[in-house]
């Protein structure tokens, strides 16, 4: 639950555009701390992209919980089993062991004949779980329709389905069981060709494309290799190679990768109604707005009384149904929030009227809507 929370929160500061890394980046050269970020960490090299590789496959040695007699996963059945010289007619086959799944992985740039790469496997049929099972042979396919990785082998779900004997046929479920992963499953066949450097120059496509950020980086690039940058446009500033590491792009790229740059972001406001979370840039400015927040709650409640006669009355037993209706309204408040070069006062001032997260949220959508709040607000 805290890990779900944790890529919750990462998922929202990148929204914002607060959050800027990338897992397991790191740099053979180290320069100077400017206070801000490295160029690496910031921008893409055009050129160096990775590609979506997917296949159809069969997942095999289930315990009982594959598809049901499904056409299209007993076809795939008697075609794997023809290759190995066996002819079964289709109708003749049982597949309660055996799923039909999507093969599904991303190879990098650079990736070399040999090589492996993770891939992930997702159920296509009626499987209940392919927990245990082992993926065969399945070659991955490009856009281009052309093989350039190879996957076998077994599957890691993370989670599993058991027991039928709870009240009413109920089950037991962790987690999603009809997905699974197999790391390093694929071997790389075929190189995709990758090509970075253009005419003596790279381009450096930035993740959060902004005109100040693009200039900030070109002037940067240009304190180390002065005449080199010039920034294209919000997403991109080219880079030309100098001479001296014309034969060395690499580290060339390298040395550009570790310079570090202060970007500029939007003002953004990011809420997702669905968790109660709020998340804003330091740069949002409200204007002066008078606030004002109360709340009516009413409550409706039904009880089931039993009405039980004397002895000897000659009454019956009855129920007797009753309802109970409670209103409390919250005490309201009206707060004027003075214009202020950060958010901090206007997060203090609705604290103070005792607001909730959700309160907060509505709140924010009206001030939006008063043109009160100077940013960007991004619903999710």
């Amino acid at each position: 639950m805290f890990i779900r929370f944790h890529l919750l929160l990462l998922a929202l500061l990148c929204s914002a555009g607060v959050l800027r890394a990338e897992v397991g980046d790191a740099s053979p050269v180290t320069l100077t701390s400017r206070g801000g970020s490295r160029i690496k960490d910031l921008t893409s090299v055009e050129g160096a992209r990775d590609n979506q590789l997917t296949a159809f496959g069969l997942v095999t040695g289930l315990a009982s919980s594959g598809d049901s007699q499904i056409n299209q996963t007993l076809q795939s059945i008697a075609n794997a089993l023809q290759r190995q010289g066996i002819n079964i007619p289709p109708q003749t086959i049982r597949s309660g062991n055996v799923a039909a799944v999507m093969v599904t992985a991303d190879i990098s740039a650079f990736a070399r004949s040999g090589t492996r790469i993770d891939v992930m496997v997702s159920s296509i049929g009626d499987a209940k779980s392919l927990q245990g099972g082992i993926l065969l042979q399945t070659p991955l396919i490009g856009a281009d329709g052309v093989v350039y990785a190879v996957a076998q082998g077994p599957i890691a779900v993370g989670g599993f389905i058991g027991g039928t004997s709870g009240p009413g046929g109920a089950t037991v479920q962790k987690n999603h069981p009809t997905v699974g992963t197999i790391s390093n499953g694929a071997i790389v066949e075929r190189d995709i060709p990758a090509q970075v450097v253009r005419n003596g120059s790279i381009n450096l496509l930035l993740r959060e494309p902004d005109f100040t950020s693009a200039a900030r980086l070109a002037e940067a690039v240009n304190q180390l290799f002065p005449g080199s940058a010039m920034a294209k446009d919000a997403a991109s500033v080219n880079v030309l190679v100098p001479k001296e590491y014309q034969p060395y792009e690499v580290n060339f790229i390298a040395t550009v990768g570790a310079i570090e740059v202060a970007p500029d972001s939007v003002a953004r406001v990011v809420i997702n109604e669905r968790t109660g979370t709020i998340i804003a840039t330091s740069n949002v400015r409200v204007s002066t707005v008078a606030v004002s927040h109360g709340s009516l709650t009413i409550s409706i409640s039904s009880n089931l009384n039993v009405s039980q006669p004397n002895a000897l009355s000659g009454g019956t037993t009855a129920v007797t149904p009753s309802t109970q209706t409670e209103v409390k309204e919250q005490k309201g408040g009206f707060k004027i929030v003075e214009e202020s070069p950060s958010i901090e006062r206007v997060a203090a001032a609705l604290n103070a009227l005792g607001v909730s997260t959700r309160d907060m949220m509505a709140i924010f959508q009206s001030m939006k809507r008063a043109g009160a709040l100077q940013a960007e607000l991004v619903l999710n």
